[in-house]
């Protein structure tokens, strides 16, 4: 199926983004770790967060599920069984890491595989350290993609140096520690998104962290009902909308604003955007607030280093920005977009070329000089969501109309994304 867009005069409009695909995926996996039942409110209803169930039913996990909420029934850390076949992750990378810690060193044999995206990404960085803690797993290229097979195995204390900021890495090992004799120790690199600490100890997981040192203790957890707020990555593309085209003002409600999530508000900001934040919440630890934004004078900036991490994301959206702005925009440092549902990286500079923007690419990253010009034409999303969006926020201020094929790839994290970009302004 392919979508032909056009741009708009004018952008106006009050929004309710998606759920929070992150924490959606850790409250229905902690919450069914758990002892008790819990109620998930606002839970995000996408291809990912549906695999991440299907996977834990596998496992013996009840969970019921309604239009907009999820119960699960915990009984426990350790209660998980042997499934009855294959657990298919989907096109889920979070499923397939975060669910590689659950399973490490469980006293049945089962085997997580997904899609032919999933079974391009790196494994190694989960397999590695798990195996070190005394875990059995195995995969196919010497451990590097799914399949990964896991076949029991006694966890054990380590103390391990993370080689990239991964919060899915870390994450898989923090859920290890929590079932392993004496715990782990972990040293990030930079500071990721901490969703998963945050979680854990609001159910009672033993987790301390000193600066960029996570100390985990073994533990059990117990249920919480939880409100998920909405998903800064989805508001992403809304953010750059109303900064880049002529005539935007747009209100943007329920944001999770997370510090090690929002990098892309900093950016944005530094880079001159219009933007206010009132109604502050706090769900189960994690900030939220509504967020007005409109037309914006933007200046080229540098994305670099510990920044990263935080808006890893959003950087296809970003470098869209960063053609409207003045200036040079650089981004480096970001060589983990490589290895993403897609090569975010080539593919990002690839459509931005075609479609009239000046752009270089680097290869950990790219180099954009700001000349406010997107050409249309027929572009590929090449399956993945955030590309798949961009694009469609790039056809509001494309001088032709945009045609995207594949544009469902959406719905990997935000389904009804067309259907508001058609209903916004005129």
């Amino acid at each position: 199926m392919d979508y032909s867009l056009s741009s708009k005069k004018s952008l106006r409009g009050d929004i309710t983004i998606p759920p929070d695909k992150s924490l959606s995926h850790r409250a229905v996996m902690f919450n069914s770790l758990a002892d008790g039942n819990a109620k998930i409110s606002n839970f995000l209803m996408g291809e990912d967060c549906l695999s991440t169930i299907s996977v834990l039913r596998e496992l013996g996990v009840k969970i019921e599920v309604s239009s907009d909420s999820v119960i699960t029934y915990g009984k426990g850390i350790n209660s998980l069984s042997e499934p009855n076949k294959i657990l298919d992750v989907g096109n889920s990378g979070t499923t397939i890491r975060l669910m590689s810690g659950i399973l490490a060193g469980r006293n049945f044999e089962c085997t997580l595989d997904g899609d032919s995206s999933i079974r391009k990404r790196p494994m190694n960085r989960i397999i590695k350290p798990l195996n070190m803690m005394g875990a059995k797993i195995s995969a196919n290229n010497n451990n590097e993609n799914a399949p990964i097979h896991f076949n029991g195995g006694n966890l054990q204390k380590i103390e391990y140096e993370l080689p990239v900021a991964s919060a899915q890495l870390k994450s898989a090992l923090i859920l290890a520690g929590l079932r392993s004799e004496n715990g782990i120790k972990i040293n990030e690199k930079a500071t990721s998104r901490d969703h998963t600490e945050r979680l854990l100890s609001n159910m009672g997981a033993d987790i301390t962290t000193d600066g960029l040192e996570i100390t985990v203790k073994p533990s059990e957890i117990e249920s919480r009902d939880i409100t998920v707020p909405g998903d800064i990555s989805s508001a992403s593309f809304w953010l750059v909308a109303a900064c880049i085209h002529k005539d935007a003002e747009l209100t943007i409600r329920n944001v999770g604003i997370n510090k090690t999530r929002s990098g892309i508000i900093s950016v944005l900001e530094r880079m001159g955007a219009s933007i206010e934040f009132f109604n502050e919440k706090d769900y189960s630890g994690e900030p939220a607030c509504d967020i007005h934004i409109k037309t914006s004078y933007l200046k080229g900036t540098e994305i670099s280093g510990s920044e990263i991490p935080l808006l890893i994301d959003e950087i296809p959206i970003l470098a869209l920005a960063a053609v409207f702005a003045e200036g040079q925009t650089k981004i480096i440092d970001a060589e983990e977009l490589r290895y993403k549902e897609s090569d975010r990286i080539s593919l990002t500079v690839n459509w931005m070329k075609k479609a009239g923007a000046i752009v270089e690419e680097l290869q950990d990253g790219m180099i954009i000089t700001g000349n406010q010009m997107i050409n249309g034409g027929t572009f590929s999303s090449n399956g993945d969501h955030r590309l798949a969006m961009t694009l469609g926020i790039a056809s509001l201020v494309s001088k032709d109309n945009i045609i995207v094929n594949n544009p469902e790839a959406s719905n990997v994290s935000y389904p009804g994304f067309w259907e508001k970009l058609n209903l916004l302004g005129e």
